[in-house]
């Protein structure tokens, strides 16, 4: 078993639970996670947007935690495993990387929540790195 890709589908799950744990625990939720003003008020309304918004991205992290259990031979082998893993690692990247540049300019946002978020992505992001690189071959054949 891998347990690179297990710890990283393991902090995917983790942060998709999160995000329900938003939707269910509601406004103040959305404001301790940095989620923005505009998503707590919503929420406080009553409003579907942030409930839809949320578990869109409850949904994307779960699909990415099991491509990483997948990898770790936790659960069967997904298609496209390899190429997926690529495509999720880059966009942890991406997000990791480009969030710091938010945080003097947060768009709704407080400052910390581009750190933390960031930090988390980026963090998330390298360790599917390693993991790719020291299971390439492997990821690579055929069941």
């Amino acid at each position: 078993m891998n347990k690179l890709f297990l710890i990283a589908g393991g902090l995917s799950a983790v942060a998709a639970l999160l995000h329900l744990g938003c939707i269910y625990f509601g406004a103040s939720w959305y404001r301790f996670f940095g989620a923005g003003e505009q998503m707590a008020q919503w929420a406080e309304q009553g409003l579907i947007k942030p409930t839809l918004i949320t578990l869109f991205i409850f949904s994307v992290l779960s699909v990415w935690a099991m491509y990483a259990f997948s990898a770790a031979g936790l659960i069967l082998r997904l298609p496209l495993l390899q190429l997926g893993l690529v495509l999720i690692t880059a966009v942890y990247l991406v997000r990791g990387i480009a969030g710091f540049f938010f945080y003097t300019t947060p768009m709704g946002r407080s400052p910390e929540f581009w750190l933390w978020s960031s930090g988390t992505c980026l963090t998330i992001g390298v360790i599917h790195s390693v993991a790719l690189a020291l299971s390439w071959q492997k990821l690579a054949e055929p069941n």
